[in-house]
């Protein structure tokens, strides 16, 4: 009972409830190893109890939480049930002292109290709206993973380049209003990377292998034709000769030719820009590129390097950093240039039209061996894990190999890294997506070494954290998405839809599951959302319209139950959901037409209320493949594939905006007015009559 009222107090579970009528306690041992990580000692009865005492002592000293949050100029009752007579101080991030609560500007500020009786307390002090941008009405757009979309200039994955064309393509021509994109973060360094962009090096920074060299103004200057041939070698290996994404050797092409052209002096304007970008990013810069140059030297994984390298404030990482400033610089330049071309493709996103543009994606967590986990070692808990217990979909849990930040220091921090990594994120976004958005409540620590099974969840200040997102998505107009799929505990999404941030609803998944378990009709569904019909994680519509997805998992050995039993479950769902596509009048093409199948469940998203619509890139060709697929590590290439038509070929940007199959689907969707410049009747005027013919259905 004593070690349940110590986990309590910092917010570690002892059970946790699967379903509604299930509850697992968690084993002492696993709550003592969090507690351990947390900084607390309770490997006895008497350390337990020691602990307690020191907590009952604090709390009754204890004037101000660590922190306070305010959502406009209402005090929050933490500081009305202050006693009588207690003095406040506020001290602004803009450097005011304040001693009356009255229009108190947004940021993240210092409260100071005194009581009467001489006690004292100051805690960081949230001032935040009520809630995120929303989008500007309904809209729709594309979701793409960025490298998979190669065009006829990228050296053998999609960049930043494509990615603007194809934000100012869609946003003019097809009236999109956004384009979502996987994470960009910055890549572990080293061969083989981890090529998933849910396990970087940095959230903070975005990867260099994102870049469109030629883009680059000093690249003009450079004698580089035989790595251009290179690059369309790489290039012509994915596209012509149906291989898969080698991110490697594109960085290894890449990083010669920007080695090149470092060496280009700036000019005087240019100079000007990147010394503002260093004195804006300071010493979190630093330190990513820090660790880089160190991880040229002494390998990717900093708990290997030499004992007075693991610090990033030790003596003999000062000197390190002096000894190799020139790579340290190569580093900040690579991080200047993406951000400038992050930035490009935003301006022409917004250019064409959009109302959002271009929506950036925010990973869980990060590599434990990386950039970040060795900046902020203090933010992070060392020796765990973050992961998700056993359910429904996955009985053994899961360890997704990332550390998870401690709440406690977060708190003491003023949560500065929190802050900093939304705002370097939000620089150049529309929006935002939040990978796992529960995180924000809880997460799921697994001790190193553990079963996934024998983890617990460990509860974060919400309330906090949910104020300096909106702060941060405030002040930088974008708009907030939380993938909310899988295990929610009651109330979080109650709680992120007060603060403005949309969910995520997959058609498959929106079921009436209290009840029938039937799909839910279209007009139930929620309005703060983003509909889609699949994921990254997911099968394309089209393989999961067919049932390939199925023979694909038994191929790979993935399947728990005999592939007979697992067919007829698909075949029954399909046809449910086809039987029900069929009676609202969305199926006129009939059964058996997989592409009016695919063009019919967008139909069907498109009588929900939801804000954003959005459609999977590759579902507009009729790709079969997924992107990722969850339980699986080289015996399916996740994370390599680049987008391809229902025959598997690879298709580039300049066939994907001409492929008549897009264009098909895509005039299922409202057009909205374009851009002076750009009438969308001329364009359309350009790309033949197919637009309007639909395949499959009868012959008139």
């Amino acid at each position: 009972m004593s070690l349940a009222r110590l986990a309590e107090l910092h917010g570690v579970a002892t059970s946790y409830a699967p379903s509604a009528d299930v509850t697992v306690p968690v084993r002492d041992a696993t709550v003592i190893a969090v507690l351990a990580a947390l900084g607390v000692d309770a490997s006895t009865p008497e350390a337990v109890h020691e602990e307690l005492d020191r907590q009952a002592a604090a709390a009754g000293s204890r004037l101000l939480p660590e922190t306070v949050v305010a959502r406009g100029d209402v005090r929050p009752q933490v500081v009305r049930d202050l006693p009588d007579g207690t003095a406040l101080r506020i001290e602004t991030e803009q450097g005011a002292t304040l001693d009356a609560w009255h229009q108190l500007p947004l940021g993240v500020h210092r409260l100071h109290a005194e009581a009467p009786d001489g006690r004292t307390g100051r805690a960081t002090l949230v001032v935040a709206p009520e809630r995120v941008p929303q989008p500007p009405g309904r809209t729709h757009g594309f979701l793409v993973q960025l490298y998979s979309l190669l065009s006829a200039r990228s050296w053998g994955m999609g960049d930043l380049g494509d990615l603007a064309d194809l934000a100012a393509w869609s946003g003019r021509v097809l009236g999109a209003g956004f384009v979502q994109v996987n994470p960009l973060h910055a890549a572990v360094l080293g061969t083989p990377t981890d090529p998933s962009p849910y396990r970087p090096s940095s959230r903070r920074f975005p990867d260099p292998v994102h870049l469109r060299v030629e883009a680059v103004p000093e690249y003009a200057y450079v004698e580089d034709h035989g790595r251009l041939k290179q690059a369309a070698a790489l290039r012509d290996a994915v596209l012509r000769d149906g291989g898969l994404i080698d991110r490697d050797a594109v960085w290894a092409l890449k990083k010669e030719a920007l080695e090149l052209v470092a060496r280009i002096p700036l000019g005087p304007g240019r100079r000007a820009a990147y010394a503002d970008f260093l004195a804006a990013q300071g010493q979190a810069l630093d330190d990513h590129a820090t660790w880089c140059a160190l991880a040229e030297v002494h390998g990717s994984d900093w708990h290997g390097w030499p004992p007075g390298l693991r610090d990033p404030r030790s003596a003999e990482t000062a000197r390190a950093r002096v000894e190799l400033q020139d790579r340290v610089d190569f580093h900040m330049w690579l991080a200047w240039l993406t951000d400038t071309q992050l930035a490009a493709a935003q301006r022409a996103a917004v250019d064409a039209g959009m109302g959002i543009g271009v929506v950036h994606d925010l990973a869980v967590g990060v590599h434990p061996g990386g950039a970040d986990a060795w900046a902020q070692q203090d933010a992070f808990a060392a020796g765990m894990s973050v992961g998700a217990p056993p359910d429904a979909f996955n009985a053994r849990g899961q360890d997704w190999g990332l550390p998870p930040w401690r709440p406690d220091a977060l708190a003491a921090s003023g949560y500065a890294p929190f802050r900093g990594l939304l705002r370097g994120i939000l620089r150049n976004a529309g929006a935002l997506r939040i990978d796992h958005v529960m995180g924000l409540f809880r997460l799921w620590w697994v001790p190193d070494g553990g079963d996934p099974t024998e983890g617990t969840y460990v509860r974060y200040d919400a309330e906090a954290m949910l104020a300096i997102l909106v702060l941060e998505a405030h002040r930088a107009g974008a708009t907030v998405i939380g993938e909310d799929l899988g295990t929610v505990e009651p109330g979080v999404r109650e709680a992120l839809s007060r603060s403005g941030v949309l969910g995520t609803s997959v058609l498959w998944f929106e079921r009436d599951w209290s009840d029938t378990g039937r799909p839910l009709p279209p007009e139930t569904w929620r309005e703060g959302c983003v509909a889609t019909v699949t994921t990254h994680d997911l099968p394309s519509t089209a393989a999961r319209l067919t049932g390939e997805h199925v023979e694909l998992r038994h191929r790979l050995g993935l399947l728990t139950r005999p592939l007979q039993q697992e067919e007829a479950e698909d075949r029954a769902e399909i046809s449910e959901w086809l039987g029900l596509l069929s009676r609202s009048g969305l199926l006129p093409e009939g059964p058996g037409c997989e592409e009016g199948e695919v063009r019919a469940v967008y139909r069907f998203l498109l009588r929900t209320p939801a804000l954003m619509t959005g459609v999977w890139l590759p579902d507009a060709v009729g790709d079969r493949r997924p992107q990722n697929l969850p339980g699986t590590w080289d015996q399916y290439p996740n994370w390599r594939l680049p987008i391809a038509d229902a025959q598997g070929r690879p298709v580039t940007l300049e066939e994907l905006t001409a492929s008549p199959r897009l264009h098909r689907l895509m005039s299922e969707f409202p057009a909205r007015r374009t851009p002076p410049g750009a009438p969308r009747a001329r364009a359309f005027a350009t790309l033949g009559p197919w637009t309007r013919r639909t395949p499959c259905a009868p012959a008139p």
